[in-house]
């Protein structure tokens, strides 16, 4: 196959992005699948999650801002068979380095065409704002899947959104590209709660077949497993959470097949 960008993405924070980010792409990897995931949220958190430093060396800002490839910042996790780009603080100011260059919505996109050979998937994990980084990232993506937790208000932290894939999917035809929502993941289920199930219902109303069957609990096992360095898979393998990316997994390929 060839390779496949998928944006994780939401303006909300909270919403399970940098979880899904990470164990999605373990999970993947875990298939037997190449898999690239580029950490674009200057908070770093998927890059601490999996015990990568944020200060040594260069990362994605120094790929976005200069001549450096992307080929030359790969990293490898001790815990997981995905390879990694990580972020820092200085990706904050993106926004303000580029304000001169007309083509700074294209700077990811350009990027990433020389590393895209090597992979099946690349994922991208991006910061909770619809800023240039996020925009970067709609434009260098082929798909996108959006985190929803099954909370109240989740609905409304829609909108804007699948306004701002709107106006990317308008600009990339230009280009004779595309971008299509991969799916709706629904996160954070609380199955105790009934409001919780009443989100899931509303969200699956609205969204039908867009909605990926694999529905991510809370779960504790999911939320520690970052202060170890790893992700949910290697760090309890038999938890609930690593049944569910599992076959979040499964469920992605099958529906690229």
């Amino acid at each position: 196959m060839s390779c496949k960008v998928i944006a994780i993405t939401n303006q909300k924070g909270g919403v399970g992005k940098t979880t899904t980010s990470i164990n999605l792409s373990d999970a993947l990897a875990r298939m037997d699948k190449k898999v690239l995931l580029i950490d674009l949220d200057p908070q770093a958190s998927a890059s601490l999650s999996l015990a990568m430093t944020r200060y040594d060396g260069k990362n994605i800002f120094d790929v976005l801002t200069s001549d450096t490839s992307i080929l030359d910042v790969i990293e490898q996790p001790q815990h997981s068979k995905v390879q990694m780009v990580v972020s820092n603080i200085a990706l904050s100011t993106l926004e303000i380095k580029t304000i001169d260059n007309p083509e700074r919505e294209f700077l990811l996109d350009q990027k990433l065409q020389e590393v895209k050979p090597y992979y099946d998937y690349i994922i991208l994990d991006c910061p909770p704002s619809l800023g240039i980084i996020t925009i970067n990232s709609l434009y260098a993506a082929d798909s996108c899947l959006i985190p929803v937790q099954c909370q109240f208000l989740a609905i409304d932290g829609l909108t804007q959104l699948l306004n701002t894939i709107k106006i990317v999917q308008k600009k990339k035809k230009f280009n004779n590209k595309n971008i299509y929502i991969e799916g709706i993941l629904l996160t954070m289920l609380d199955k105790r709660v009934v409001a919780s199930w009443e989100v899931v219902n509303e969200i699956k109303e609205c969204f039908g077949e867009k909605v990926f069957k694999t529905i991510i609990n809370s779960n504790v096992k999911a939320q520690i497993a970052p202060r170890y360095g790893k992700p949910v898979i290697a760090f309890a393998s038999r938890s609930p959470a690593s049944k569910q990316y599992k076959e979040l997994a499964k469920e992605l390929v099958k529906n690229n097949g």
